[in-house]
């Protein structure tokens, strides 16, 4: 342990700005649905290091790009949804 070396963390010039898209709603998830922030991501915002930020925008990148995909394969596939909502149960 004693020849460990501490973690430097990178010094910002620039604040690093929010990723708010000025749209504040949520999904069910509770995710804004403009910037793909958590609740408690949102609200802390101002409180988190830089380095928290950059994780929190990378988290943001990868909801986005998840939902993304799970919105064009509803795209793709419409018909099967439709078929199932024909059936009288």
């Amino acid at each position: 342990m004693a020849d460990q070396k501490p973690i430097i963390e990178q010094i910002e010039i620039f604040e690093i700005p929010s990723p708010c898209k000025g749209v504040c709603q949520a999904n069910n998830r509770g995710y804004c649905l403009g910037c793909f922030r958590s609740r408690e991501e949102r609200f802390h915002w101002n409180q988190l290091t830089n380095a928290q930020k950059k994780h929190v925008i990378k988290l943001c990148a990868q909801r986005e790009k998840r939902i993304r995909r799970k919105m064009a394969q509803q795209q793709i596939s419409p018909e099967l949804d439709t078929e199932q909502t024909k059936l009288d149960f």
